[in-house]
């Protein structure tokens, strides 16, 4: 999956509104992110800059990212040479994978100087790269030393250089002639792949789906491509390329039937038929932040949170061994029974023992045919005292067993508590959340006290929605805030709904005693199951009852209550329609 050169032509075209416009405001969310405010005459567009090796893009986003409270050093650049400077241009040299921001700008001196910003979009070699008009760079978000390479160097000073690339057509003025004689250069090669190599600045989804459409969905070789298949490939690029002058693409996005993201292209994607479902956007930007603002949510969460994720992962792991060792030797109690019967066939037959004998040949009087069992005994004892020696073997298992049941216990609850934690922070959205949960594990005795001075960010409430009959939904965000909602904030009359039998939020709805309408109750458990570790499931039980049927029992973890009275529905995971209700 990437983002290619048509696509990133196409974009170039959607920011043409852009030039002119003033940079009003620059930050930079993470390490390999910014995000550049243009305000124009129509308004101001945030344009998103990312470097990621996995989510290297740019487009016009709409997504509110959480900043850090420190600019890093080269965000304070960027505002340094850029804020207040014009949009003058915004360049691509074919369907090269670079967009090249050409800006007016004030320095130091209060001269007008010309700045450009280089967008180079490619896989873990994407950079963002601001150099001068003599072509000395300025900074870039990654430098790359002669450590790191030693044909491209990226530093402050040195010269900007385009990276290397290969001689390929260009769809939009090739012709059928040219196409199929560089196709032919690739004979043994799979026609996708010839594809690529022949034609600069087109994705792999992109290849395949021209290969679908000409072989009517057979898998063939460049050497095999003659007469109609030829004619069919020809005739898919030129309606492509007619889409692309027009404007009239189909912005796709590909899914699994599971809801999880696989790709995106700039036309529609029929190879996979019923495998994937695809879902069409109105725009090149607008389909590009509905991609990544749920991958790119997770791992910004994931980069702030790491330290919390190994914690609760190692913890969890080292809490299951600890409770299946202690299994093991509640398996080994089961045994006890039979020590203290020893004891009680030794008692009764001292008269016939004496010290210094190996065993005790003996009739079990415990069972109905009084079979004669031999007891082992230590020599250097006597009877008496081996009696009592199996009596305190029994004592201890006995002892073991009740002590190990209530151990096991607390293990599985400890267990499902760190995995209802881990749920929470994998849905964190914010620092504030982030800083909740730290709080709660501390509180728990799982992390020490942070020694960050001044007030940790503030928690969101929770998270609301709307249902289509008009009903209010609340959830919680994590399990203190689910304790809050649940025990302290929702009226005795409302309905209570949670995932049966795996971690997720508390979900309430205001319906002041009345069961509300079947579609109401429906759509709350879809909340619920898409706040939730289920919510990649196909399927998910979720159970409801009113607030009044549900109690805290004492001293347990935070998050965990108890419920009777309860119905059970069964919903298939929409965060569709999740999004769609939220308020």
């Amino acid at each position: 999956m990437a983002l290619d050169g048509i696509y990133l032509s196409l974009l170039r075209k959607e920011f043409d509104p852009l030039i002119d416009g003033r940079v009003d405001k620059i930050h930079q969310p993470s390490r390999e992110e910014l995000i550049m405010t243009i305000r124009t005459k129509e308004g101001a567009q945030k344009l998103m800059f990312s470097t990621g090796a996995g989510s290297a893009r740019v487009h016009i986003t709409t997504t509110d990212i959480e900043n850090p409270k420190t600019p890093p050093m080269f965000c304070m650049l960027m505002r340094k040479h850029l804020a207040g400077g014009r949009l003058t241009a915004i360049r691509q040299d074919g369907f090269e994978r670079i967009l090249f921001f050409d800006f007016e700008a004030t320095n130091e001196m209060g001269d007008r100087v010309n700045l450009t910003l280089a967008a180079e979009i490619m896989g873990r070699h994407s950079n963002l790269i601001l150099y001068r008009e003599d072509g000395r760079i300025i900074d870039s978000i990654k430098r790359v030393g002669q450590e790191m390479s030693s044909v491209r160097m990226v530093l402050p000073g040195a010269q900007y250089t385009l990276p290397s690339r290969e001689q390929r057509l260009n769809l939009l003025d090739c012709t059928k002639e040219e196409l199929l004689a560089k196709i032919a250069e690739n004979p043994t090669a799979e026609l996708s792949k010839a594809i690529m190599k022949t034609l600069e600045g087109i994705s792999p989804v992109f290849a395949r789906e021209a290969v679908f459409f000409a072989a009517r969905g057979a898998e063939i070789t460049a050497q095999q491509l003659s007469g109609d298949t030829a004619d069919r490939l020809w005739f898919y690029f030129s309606k492509v390329r007619d889409s692309i002058n027009d404007g009239t693409n189909v912005y796709t996005v590909l899914k699994t039937k599971e809801g999880n993201l696989k790709d995106f292209c700039f036309c529609d994607i029929t190879q996979y038929g019923a495998l994937m479902v695809t879902k069409s956007f109105e725009s090149p930007s607008v389909l590009l932040d509905y991609f990544y603002a749920e991958r790119d949510s997770l791992s910004r969460i994931k980069q702030k949170a790491n330290d919390l994720f190994k914690l609760l992962i190692n913890t969890s792991e080292r809490t299951q061994r600890r409770v299946q060792n202690q299994r093991e030797e509640l398996k080994e109690c089961k045994d006890r029974e039979k020590y203290r019967i020893y004891g009680d066939l030794i008692t009764s037959n001292l008269y016939a023992l004496q010290k210094g004998m190996a065993y005790a040949e003996v009739q079990d009087f415990y069972d109905e045919n009084c079979p004669t069992v031999k007891i082992p005994l230590d020599k250097r004892l006597t009877p008496t005292q081996n009696a009592q020696k199996y009596y305190k073997e029994y004592r201890k298992l006995d002892t073991a067993e009740k002590k190990l049941t209530v151990l096991i216990a607390e293990g599985e609850q400890e267990v499902k508590y760190l995995d209802s934690v881990f749920d929470s922070l994998t849905r964190a959205q914010t620092e504030g959340d982030i800083a909740e949960l730290r709080e709660e594990l501390f509180q728990e005795g799982y992390v020490k006290r942070s020694k960050f001075k001044g007030k940790p960010p503030k928690a969101l409430p929770p998270i609301k929605y709307r249902s289509s009959d008009g009903y209010e939904i609340r959830v919680g965000r994590n399990n203190k805030q689910n304790d809050r909602l649940t025990c302290k904030e929702a009226e005795k009359t409302d309905l209570w709904l949670h995932v049966k039998d795996i971690t997720g939020s508390h979900v309430i709805v205001t319906c002041d005693g009345e069961m509300p309408p079947d579609r109401t109750i429906e759509e709350a458990a879809i909340i619920a199951a898409c706040n939730s570790k289920g919510r990649n499931s196909s399927r998910v039980d979720v159970d409801y009852t009113f607030i009044r049927n549900v109690k805290k029992p004492n001293g347990s973890k935070p998050g965990m209550v108890i419920f009777t009275n309860n119905y059970t529905i069964t919903v298939k995971p929409d965060t569709e329609l999740e999004e769609k209700l939220r308020v």
